[in-house]
């Protein structure tokens, strides 16, 4: 099974959201990262077929080897879709259960079965899924009665009702607490192994040890796309420490993009976690860089 996005384009008037987006997707996690402005909600609204591209195409093929243009497919492609898009709509009124149930009956989940079978599995399916996202202790609970984080996991549990191959999943840790943060990201793992799973996030931190290759969005363009091992090694001898007093700070935020800033703790110094080329000053030490150090070398100020 594979996507492969074929020179994918887009304009909103004048403003060029996409331009020829290409590359090839196959069972694993994808990171979709860059600032907001850079065409990601674009690109997987373009995907889920909620827009149209003006050109260029996706083409899926299965497991068999047959490919075909997705627009083509229209239903057949979407019933493989699970999407959990940035800003869910939920119906406040439903119980957590009743609204898995709705969503089931949308992907109509069970196809082919017959008589008690049908029911079964799909209560099947939900119980699962509601233990998987720690939900399954509020089943019962009316949808507006859940906080932030309820909500965020109730939006995650609809995206992978059904086991799709191909799973949307726009900022899906936004508003967890760290241990529900953790805990989704232990599950989206877990079930990437036989799907392709494209996350959007602003939280680097969440996909830089899970995915399998990190797609770098920037202005419409792919900046740059690898597994996040290979991106931070092109970071080597570009992180520094510097340490200084607090009124030189300024001046360092100025002349580099400082990433961190911590107090020292018998002084009344600061230690900077610096962005350079070249090494800035000649007491600056070395440092091991992170994806999110790519990250915001590439972007900037974005």
């Amino acid at each position: 099974m594979k996507l492969e996005f074929q020179n994918i384009s887009k304009s909103y008037g004048n403003t060029k959201a996409l331009q020829k987006i290409t590359a090839v997707l196959e069972p694993g996690i994808y990171a979709l990262l860059g600032p907001n402005g850079s065409g990601k909600s674009t690109l997987m609204n373009i995907l889920t077929d909620n827009l149209k591209a003006d050109t260029g195409c996706i083409i899926y093929t299965d497991d068999a080897g047959t490919s075909e243009n997705i627009l083509h497919m229209g239903v057949r492609f979407r019933e493989k879709l699970g999407f959990m898009p940035q800003y869910p709509g939920m119906y406040p009124n439903f119980t957590v259960d009743r609204f898995l149930w709705y969503i089931a009956a949308l992907k109509d989940i069970g196809i082919g079965l017959r008589g008690k079978e049908k029911p079964r599995y799909i209560a099947e399916q939900i119980h699962t899924v509601l233990a998987e996202v720690e939900l399954d202790d509020v089943s019962h609970h009316r949808i507006s009665t859940l906080s932030g984080g309820m909500k965020q996991r109730l939006a995650l549990a609809q995206a992978v009702l059904g086991n799709p191959e191909i799973l949307i999943l726009d900022e899906p840790t936004a508003g967890l607490d760290p241990k529900q943060r953790i805990s989704v990201r232990n599950y989206i793992s877990r079930i990437a192994l036989n799907k392709i799973v494209i996350i959007a996030t602003h939280v680097v931190s969440d996909v830089e040890f899970i995915a399998r290759e990190a797609i770098l969005l920037k202005k419409g363009v792919i900046a740059d796309m690898a597994p996040p091992q290979e991106l931070i090694a092109k970071m080597n001898g570009k992180v520094w420490e510097i340490r200084c007093q607090e009124s030189e700070v300024s001046k360092w935020q100025q002349q580099h993009p400082v990433t961190k800033l911590t107090k020292c703790e018998h002084d009344d110094g600061v230690i900077l976690r610096v962005l350079a080329d070249h090494k800035p000053h000649e007491k600056a030490s070395p440092l091991l860089p992170s994806l999110e150090d790519c990250y915001l070398h590439v972007f900037g100020q974005q």
